[in-house]
């Protein structure tokens, strides 16, 4: 097969969580451990750092993966999901992985993918580990795709586990409290291995203090030691300075959304424990590296400008938490009028974002292109009921088109919703 025939087949062939929801998702490991003794384990052939968390993990991979390749580490990067290509989602310092590996990967599995029965989430764990593997990196960034504890990821033994924080977000397959959230999450920390939690939340902190006495994991959180405040920048690069013990830090990024802030102490609570391990990471590196996370590992639609006239920023925040954040970063712009391009998937708790959102926006309603994609129409009626008022459209990028046609000089037009819905305008 060609790689689009590969792709296609994989769609197909495969239950796949985001674009079906629920149904592909398997409450147990057995067809990724299956997977991998096929492959002679590959995930035990290289060291590993392994990210959980409702919000922030993404970027908190990607910037680990860009200061590990700058010092130096040949570093794979497992995330999820993708934007634009499937092979965002496995890269090597970087690149994404070639369509030839995908190929032949798929091609010579096939007949075991028949016979397992895989999600596309387990393929690709499956492809991702295989690969690094045979490109013998020194280190791979690890993120898990949902939860943690049944997480296709969590047969890696890493040398730390990443928690970023807990949020609202798949209630239905994780918990209807912050607890069990917490404890899903938790299901990452392992035996005597070093635990980071990014932020110490009064709701859920002690399921991981409890979580980490029982596997005797040595455990901190990283709100607890550092502080940070913006010290200047533009909407290209942000200038933020770091305070811990005694010392004091100013770094530049190029991910400039408010919410960074947060992430950035676990980056270097994270990059802490890999120095005790004898990583060779200096603080020159860490500069280095965080000026140019985008470039140097493919990060998108993390608080983005699309275009400056007119000005037009995506976010993939989707869940509460991740829209009170985009709305923060709103509100430290100065414009005129909002123009919203809004869209959703159907198995999400649309109700309390849309009831956070402004009045006086203007919306632009849509659907992303999947199936679980939530009618715009639908959306429309839900969001009046909050006063949201606006069209509905037929796809996105009419939405897009139409939002970006009625701003006047000095309007802002955000595209947001649904991490789906930025994929289509990237």
């Amino acid at each position: 097969m060609t790689y689009q025939q590969t792709i296609d087949y994989l769609y197909a062939q495969l239950p796949m969580f985001t674009r079906v929801g629920v149904s592909a998702f398997k409450a147990n490991l057995d067809n990724t451990i299956a997977l991998c003794r096929l492959l002679d384990n590959p995930q035990r052939r290289f060291k590993s750092i392994h990210i959980a968390g409702t919000n922030g993990k993404g970027s908190t991979s990607h910037m680990l993966a860009a200061i590990l390749q700058t010092a130096g580490y040949k570093t794979g990067l497992y995330t999820s999901p993708h934007l634009k290509d499937f092979r965002e989602r496995i890269r090597v310092n970087g690149q994404m992985i070639g369509k030839h590996a995908v190929v032949d990967f798929v091609a010579a599995h096939k007949r075991d993918f028949e016979q397992i029965q895989p999600s596309f989430f387990e393929m690709t764990v499956a492809l991702a580990f295989d690969h690094f593997a045979h490109e013998q990196v020194d280190i791979a960034v690890i993120e898990t795709g949902l939860g943690g504890r049944l997480d296709s990821t969590n047969i890696i033994t890493p040398l730390l586990s990443v928690i970023t924080n807990i949020g609202w977000d798949h209630m239905n397959l994780l918990g209807d409290t912050l607890p069990k959230i917490a404890g899903e999450k938790a299901g990452i920390i392992k035996p005597g291995i070093p635990v980071v939690i990014g932020e110490r939340q009064d709701e859920v902190a002690q399921v991981f203090i409890d979580k980490a006495r029982e596997e005797h994991a040595p455990m901190v959180f990283a709100s607890d030691i550092y502080q940070t405040r913006v010290k200047g920048g533009d909407d290209n690069l942000r200038e933020v300075e770091l305070k811990f013990a005694a010392q004091t830090l100013t770094i530049g990024l190029d991910l400039t959304g408010s919410y960074q802030l947060k992430n950035i102490k676990t980056v270097l609570a994270t990059v802490s424990e890999l120095r005790a391990q004898g990583f060779h990471i200096t603080d020159d590196h860490i500069k280095i590296a965080l000026r140019q996370v985008k470039s140097l590992t493919g990060l998108h639609g993390r608080w983005e400008t699309l275009s400056t006239y007119p000005l037009t920023i995506c976010d993939t925040g989707h869940n509460p938490d991740g829209i009170a954040d985009v709305l923060k970063n709103i509100a430290n712009i100065k414009y005129r009028h909002l123009h919203f391009v809004i869209g959703m998937v159907n198995d999400k708790d649309g109700a309390k974002v849309l009831s956070m959102l402004p009045e006086d926006a203007t919306y632009y309603f849509c659907k992303p292109d999947m199936p679980r994609g939530l009618d715009a129409e639908v959306l429309q009626q839900n969001a009046a009921t909050f006063g949201l008022k606006g069209d509905a459209y037929l796809s996105v990028k009419a939405a897009l088109l139409a939002a970006q046609s009625a701003a006047q000089a000095g309007d802002l037009v955000f595209v947001g919703g649904s991490t789906f819905v930025v994929a289509e305008v990237i």
